[in-house]
């Protein structure tokens, strides 16, 4: 894990003749020109923009923030709504959770909360003792929590408890409190206080649903659910149902893991093709799908995807670190239940090694110039589109130095077209023209009318860099031993708007041939792409000789 932030934190837009995740300090020359269409579609919805802070203003959580992405490989579940909103408690729409001033007014406090280890300032939350918060947390049956306090909180908490003892205390509370385990109770204060629990449940369950693959988790689930359910059948119908919908999640996360190793483990070097160069046979990219639109458009597919599988709790477990004042204990020494985001980062890579490959192997000049346009001209779609994380992966392709070293067949290539999407991922000024470009992409989805509107897929690796430096950028606690809840209200707001962005449904039909090549077609590493380029166009100097003596030595002579 350590390797993989290490590489992931140093990553900026490579430049030429660097890889895909290394850092660069000068410009790539490689950039695209934007057409009429790029220029009504993402960058026209910034004339109107007024301020970052109004653009945050404006964000908005879909209603359905639940609903899930079909698998590419497989089949998922059927998706139901969520369930007994009739007779939850009602909590702010997500619209309404984040807004630029702060922390959510919290429109559900109750008089005992602002004080008893919780401080406010303008009636926001600022911080609050860990256990003063847990018990905001739970409801009363005058009291719930607004869906900014769960979200947030549920998200940051594991930086100082597993979750699996948050359910605990969480259970304990509901069941001492509340007296669910008295039956002389008042029964219809368990009537009021259920549908609460039940919606707190539910919430936590749809939103972190890989906090329970943990058995701990579900065995405290599971008893707390039973008791709301005793003797009411309307909670008992609303608690199973519940519990086969997380059951059927997770069943999904297995098949998806299942098949991203089954991809992994077919994917090897294409060496061979460098020894017989049968180009009678030889299938690239374009003999798969000759058409760049419909190209961009399954990598949209792909993209989507995968971001559907990263968990929010993903984000903070990256970064974990040792709390000093928890006994020097990090909640995440136990294994970590995923690793959808370090897959996701390892699609990107993949993705710029593909396209390196498939420019590295023509024989003919003609023909590597042909797939460099051709690459060109799926990246401008993909900026059409929003794609900005499949377009940094070609860009990074076309910058990796085997392909760059290829003068002969760059001057073939009608370079006017690049400047553009030079320009828009530029990554000087802390990738100032690309976040802009996001902005834009982001307010075109708040008023889309179709969904490949709504379509924002950021530059990943870049969104993980923000959010590790605002994680480490601010302490976790304040000197008074608080949890240092402001810190978390804002990481909690870039978290959410991924989370906006995930959801989205991708509206292109779907082409199960390319998806397949996509996935699977093996991909020359990095001393093969060396040597393929130096084969293509022979060595300039006597250190690129002598590497490809190297190479050839060393590769070849496996084959």
């Amino acid at each position: 894990m350590a390797k993989f932030l290490a590489k992931l934190l140093g990553c900026t837009l490579p430049s030429k003749g660097a890889s895909p995740m290394c850092e660069s300090k000068s410009h790539s020359r490689v950039g695209l020109k934007s057409s009429t269409k790029q220029k009504t579609t993402i960058l026209s919805t910034l004339a109107s923009e007024k301020s970052l802070s109004d653009c945050k203003k404006e964000q908005q959580w879909k209603s359905s923030m639940y609903s899930s992405i079909t698998p590419i490989c497989f089949t998922s579940p059927p998706i139901e709504k969520p369930i007994g909103k009739e007779s939850m408690p009602q909590t702010p729409p997500f619209s309404a959770m984040f807004d630029s001033s702060g922390y959510n007014r919290n429109l559900y406090q109750s008089a005992e909360d602002s004080c008893g280890g919780l401080y406010y300032h303008d009636n926001n939350l600022l911080s609050g003792s860990l256990e003063a918060l847990i018990q905001h947390l739970v409801p009363n049956v005058d009291y719930y929590p607004d869906r900014t306090y769960i979200f947030t909180f549920l998200l940051s908490s594991r930086l100082f408890m597993h979750p699996y003892e948050l359910m605990a205390k969480v259970c304990h509370l509901c069941v001492e409190h509340q007296r669910l385990s008295d039956p002389s109770g008042d029964k219809n204060q368990i009537r009021k206080i259920a549908p609460k629990i039940l919606q707190l449940l539910t919430e936590w369950t749809e939103t972190f649903p890989y906090d329970f693959r943990d058995e701990r988790m579900m065995r405290n689930l599971k008893d707390l659910a039973h008791r709301i359910a005793s003797g009411e059948e309307t909670y008992r119908k609303n608690v199973q149902q519940m519990i086969q919908c997380l059951i059927r999640k997770l069943a999904a996360l297995s098949q998806y893991e299942e098949v991203l190793a089954k991809i992994s483990s077919t994917s090897t070097d294409r060496l061979t093709v460098l020894k017989t160069k049968p180009q009678s046979i030889q299938r690239d990219i374009i003999t798969v799908c000759s058409d760049p639109y419909t190209l961009a458009q399954q990598l949209t597919h792909i993209e989507l995807e995968r971001l559907n599988y990263i968990g929010p709790e993903e984000f903070v477990q990256a970064f974990v670190q040792k709390d000093p004042l928890d006994n020097d204990k990090s909640c995440y020494s136990e294994r970590k239940k995923t690793r959808n985001l370090e897959a996701y980062v390892e699609w990107f890579n993949r993705l710029s090694y593909l396209v390196a490959t498939e420019i590295c192997m023509p024989v003919k000049k003609k023909h590597r110039a042909r797939m460099i346009e051709y690459f060109i001209d799926v990246a401008r779609e993909c900026f059409n589109i929003g794609n900005f994380n499949s377009l940094m992966a070609i860009i990074s392709g076309m910058n990796m130095s085997p392909v760059s070293r290829l003068k002969k067949t760059w001057a073939k290539v009608k370079t006017a077209k690049f400047d553009v999407l030079e320009h828009q991922m530029d990554p000087s000024s802390n990738f100032y023209n690309y976040r802009t470009a996001l902005r834009g992409a982001a307010q075109r989805s708040l008023t889309a009318h179709s969904s490949r509107e709504k379509i924002v897929i950021p530059f990943f690796s870049l969104l993980i860099k923000d959010i590790y430096f605002l994680n480490e950028g601010c302490a976790n606690r304040l000197p008074n031993g608080h949890v240092n809840f402001e810190k978390f209200w804002e990481l909690a707001k870039q978290v959410s708007e991924f989370m906006t962005w995930k959801q989205v449904e991708c509206p292109f039909e779907r082409d199960r041939k390319i998806l397949q090549y996509l996935l699977t077609i093996p991909v020359f590493s990095e001393d093969a792409l060396y040597l393929a380029s130096y084969e293509s166009e022979g060595p300039e100097n006597h250190i690129e000789k002598d590497r490809w003596k190297s190479l050839r030595s060393s590769l070849l002579g496996r084959v």
